[in-house]
């Protein structure tokens, strides 16, 4: 088996799902215009999707209350200080610092525009 998403209910799926479309070089790959409002949106490589929804049934989580320990979203970037920058300037939140581990993983946490905790992260081996 393959995991094909993971859903987010959050408060304008559209506005998440357009920022994650240009500036974290997902595509979209199914939207509804009425309720709930989801928005299907792949990796580059139409490995793995994400799902944006609201539904006005259940409570948007507080985002910003989770520890990004506890909860985050790890996208895989050639060059974690830039695409940091880069995603700061386009209105992400920094969280941590850059880190390396002892494994020689380069990563830092940031949270987008609404919440969600993202980790920006380069391995020394690829795990995948």
């Amino acid at each position: 088996m393959k995991i094909e998403h993971t859903a987010y209910q959050v408060a304008d799926p559209t506005a998440v799902a357009r920022w994650y479309v240009q500036h974290l070089g997902m595509t979209v790959k199914r939207s509804q215009a009425e309720p709930p409002f989801m928005h299907f949106v792949a990796d580059d490589g139409d490995a793995v999707m994400l799902e944006f929804y609201h539904n006005p049934d259940v409570e948007v989580p507080d985002y910003r209350e989770l520890n990004p320990v506890v909860f985050h979203l790890a996208f895989r970037t050639d060059d974690v200080q830039a695409t940091r920058a880069r995603l700061v300037a386009a209105g992400a939140t920094p969280e941590t610092a850059i880190t390396v581990t002892a494994a020689g993983d380069e990563l830092t946490m940031l949270r987008d525009p609404w919440g969600l905790p993202l980790q920006l992260l380069k391995r020394r081996v690829p795990m995948i």
